[in-house]
């Protein structure tokens, strides 16, 4: 597959544009549904791109909407092609949150708070090997070293050369606090973790037990932001057995105004190290 294909992000780009196309000519999802003789959701989750998408879709689509100009049926349908390609993390079998996966591959900018343990993406091998093990019990071997490689896998975005990816982390004090694996693990994770945060795209910060309620208490979410315009900003939600992409602009400020303040009420990032150092040592003991 072509580096620069990513077919998550085709299809949402793909929906986006069929979305526009069905607007245009006004007419519901339901109405395309009853020409097509197809279910509504199908049409649903074809727009919002959870759903592959194949030419004849788009063929069929753009016979409803009577798309005169073949430089745009053609254009959709290459964009169907590379929908259908294969992301880097196909390699390792079924990834519950693969969709997830593909639009990080492809942001700017990720926001993150986590009230209970620390960020995928700032784990260590042996934090996150506990913690699959602690959260999965009943996982096997084989598949709790798929998803800690695949972890593995989705930092390299964060230490690449070229256009690392920009994170900004709000974690709560139980993550510093719930020992995951053991003392030393969590020494060790601690350690890593005040490395990184000194790295120039990467923000981490604490929000402390003593702030009491906060805007964050209904758990962990994050914020996916990318530089093509044409892609608009998405909430990550994850779930147990599914997970909920938000995207209306709306939803996103919502969230973007509740991360805001929990910046505001976390310690700024040289107390945030320091906090984080005070307690690896506590781990040392």
């Amino acid at each position: 597959m072509a580096s620069n294909v990513n077919p998550t992000v085709r299809r949402r780009r793909l929906g986006q544009e069929l979305r526009r196309l069905r607007e245009l000519k006004g007419m519901t999802a339901e109405e395309v549904a009853e020409r097509l003789l197809v279910s509504q959701s199908k049409i649903s989750r074809l727009e919002n791109g959870r759903r592959s998408i194949s030419q004849r879709d788009v063929r069929d689509l753009c016979g409803v909407y009577e798309v005169e100009d073949q430089r745009i049926v053609d254009s959709l349908m290459e964009m169907a092609r590379d929908s259908r390609q294969q992301g880097w993390w196909h390699a390792f079998g079924d990834i519950p949150y693969s969709v997830y996966i593909g639009l990080e591959t492809d942001a700017e900018s990720l926001r993150v708070y986590e009230p209970q343990l620390v960020t995928g993406l700032l784990q260590t091998r042996a934090y996150a090997e506990a913690l699959v093990q602690g959260a999965l019990p009943e996982t096997s071997m084989s598949d709790i070293d798929k998803r800690v490689q695949v972890r593995l896998r989705r930092q390299e975005r964060i230490t690449a050369e070229n256009n690392p990816l920009r994170l900004w982390v709000v974690l709560d004090e139980a993550a510093l606090r719930r020992v995951v694996g053991s003392k030393l693990v969590m020494r060790e994770q601690l350690e890593y973790l005040i490395e990184m945060s000194q790295l120039p795209h990467v923000t981490v910060q604490v929000l402390p037990f003593e702030v009491g309620a906060h805007p964050g208490l209904n758990g962990q979410y994050a914020i996916l932001e990318f530089a093509d315009a044409a892609d608009s900003s998405v909430v990550y939600l994850e779930g147990v057995t599914s997970d909920l992409y938000l995207e209306k602009a709306q939803d996103v400020q919502k969230y973007a105004v509740m991360y805001e303040h929990l910046r505001a009420q976390s310690l700024n990032v040289d107390q945030s190290r320091q906090f984080i150092s005070d307690v690896a040592k506590e781990y040392a003991r």
